[in-house]
């Protein structure tokens, strides 16, 4: 095993498995109150608004907004008691937050919703969807979609608890990462039986919501995590199914365990190939692959002290780079190619001697992952469906993760509150319902082969591999366009994807002005 390992990339794996849709970026949509002398005192009370009811949900207006989208959402927003304990009905309640997205246009409207499923586990979907809307915008037209936080994430019942500090190195040993899990549950078992904020319980939740709004069948819309509970809800409530969309999937078989470290240095692979297949880019900045090794076994000798400035701030700072550091900011990168195109410079200049700009992404990235992701709730997910498959593999020893985040999450789980898991959880989805699974070229945790995998069971689905994509195409080239076609159709198999045809990969930038022409 190697030594001192992934610090940041530990934080980031452990609250971000399989993002969906840059969930390592802040998805607030907080906005600052205004000031006691700005209010006009002197208005009169406001009415009341009247509910608009979704057959038995009251719904009143809202708005939706993320740092990730430039525009605000205007939405109906709504709650739903579910039993925490299904065994126990009378007992303790999770208001489940729902956000209600109408049809846009006038005339007939589809009876069918749409479900938006969020990645994690632990995105609240309220918070995550309004960059995505755009995606959805002709969808939109005629047919609803329901964001539901799911229990344990956004407003209902939240589990989030404080991540380590990434400048304590010693905080992400597998010892200290399993005090941390061990007080994180202490603190969160007066507000909840963390037994039952599984995947099982989440697909329950649906389903009583589906029931609760009238709707006959919904179609599934998930991202990475979301694909598991999407893959879940159709083997469990299959008539109420009426199509499923698998953005990066999850196979059913796939335990959550240590599925990163090879992942990842396989889309490494691809992503610096670019690089040292271009005579060009591998004569100015050499072999990606080979320069990162350099760096982080220099780095993993001796850490650096680096004056850098502040990506937030804009203010000097001074900092201690590390190797795991840039493991962690290799990883996330990985996610997305235009990002990934930046990282032979910046790992090329580092070992030149140049590491404020490694020093201040690093930072940043640390920085920005602290409410990416509730913690609590995806312990009680991967804790009680994939703990048997943290274990540590030869065939990670040598890659940029390593064992340790594996290590790191099995010795979390042993202290945590797992539930039950039906005996069928891992089999494979088998089902006629119509499928559209979608996988990224370069993704560096649900690679495309997974996609292979699901669709061999799925006789009425389609995998589409988008050309030099990451994590998360449904909004990538002419997808969107696609993906209305299916809801509207249920046929993925005449669907024309010629249109992907176009999508190619970013060039790794050979400078700060970019590419080579």
């Amino acid at each position: 095993m190697m030594s001192r390992k992934t610090r940041i990339s530990i934080a980031a794996a452990l609250f971000i498995l399989l993002i969906g849709y840059k969930a390592q970026q802040r998805m607030g949509g907080e906005h600052a109150d205004a000031t006691a002398g700005d209010r006009d005192t002197s208005a009169a009370p406001v009415a009341p608004v009247k509910p608009v009811m979704l057959g038995k949900i009251a719904f009143t207006p809202c708005t939706l907004s993320s740092p990730m989208s430039k525009d605000s959402l205007e939405a109906l927003c709504g709650t739903y008691a579910v039993a925490e304990d299904r065994a126990h009905p009378d007992g303790r309640k999770i208001m489940l937050n729902i956000a209600w997205l109408q049809p846009t246009a006038n005339g007939e409207q589809q009876p069918d919703p749409v479900f938006f499923l969020a990645g994690g586990p632990g995105q609240s979907a309220v918070q995550s969807y309004p960059p995505l809307d755009p995606v959805f915008r002709d969808l939109r037209k005629q047919r609803s979609v329901l964001l539901i936080d799911q229990r344990g994430t956004g407003k209902s019942n939240l589990l989030a608890c404080p991540t380590p500090d990434p400048a304590q190195e010693a905080a992400f040993s597998p010892q200290a990462m399993q005090a941390q899990a061990a007080a994180c549950a202490a603190q969160l078992s007066s507000k909840a039986d963390l037994r039952f904020y599984t995947t099982t319980d989440a697909v329950a939740d649906l389903e009583a919501v589906r029931q609760a709004i009238g709707a006959r069948q919904v179609n599934l819309v998930g991202v990475s995590y979301g694909t598991r509970v999407a893959q879940q809800y159709a083997m469990r409530h299959p008539q109420a199914t009426r199509s499923i969309v698998l953005d990066s999937v999850v196979p059913n078989t796939l335990m959550l365990g240590n599925i990163f470290a090879r992942n990842l240095d396989d889309a490494l692979s691809l992503q610096f190939g670019l690089c040292t297949q271009d005579p060009t880019c591998k004569a100015t900045l050499g072999d990606p692959r080979a320069e990162l090794d350099a760096l982080l076994a220099k780095l993993r000798a001796q850490p650096v002290t680096v004056d850098f400035r502040d990506a937030r701030s804009g203010k000097y700072r001074q900092g201690v780079l590390r190797a795991d550091m840039v493991a962690g900011l290799v990883r996330m990168y990985a996610y997305m190619p235009l990002a990934a195109s930046t990282l032979p410079l910046l790992i090329h200049a580092a070992n030149g001697g140049r590491y404020d700009g490694l020093m201040a992404l690093a930072q940043m990235l640390g920085d920005g992952m602290q409410d990416a992701i509730a913690m609590g709730m995806q312990l009680s997910v991967v804790c009680s469906e994939d703990a048997d498959g943290m274990v540590a593999r030869d065939d990670a020893a040598g890659t940029v993760l390593g064992n340790q985040l594996a290590e790191s999450m099995a010795a979390m789980c042993k202290v945590w509150p797992k539930g039950r898991v039906p005996a069928d959880f891992h089999q494979p989805l088998a089902t006629p319902v119509p499928a559209l699974v979608l996988e990224g070229e370069f993704d560096p945790v649900t690679p495309p082969r997974y996609g292979r995998e699901v669709v061999q069971t799925l006789p009425n689905g389609r995998l589409f591999v988008l050309k030099g994509q990451g994590h998360s195409v449904l909004g990538a080239g002419c997808m969107p366009k696609l993906f209305t076609q299916f809801i509207e159709t249920l046929d993925a198999k005449a669907l024309d994807g010629r249109c992907l045809d176009r999508l190619s990969a970013p060039s790794p930038l050979l400078d700060y002005n970019g590419a080579a022409p």
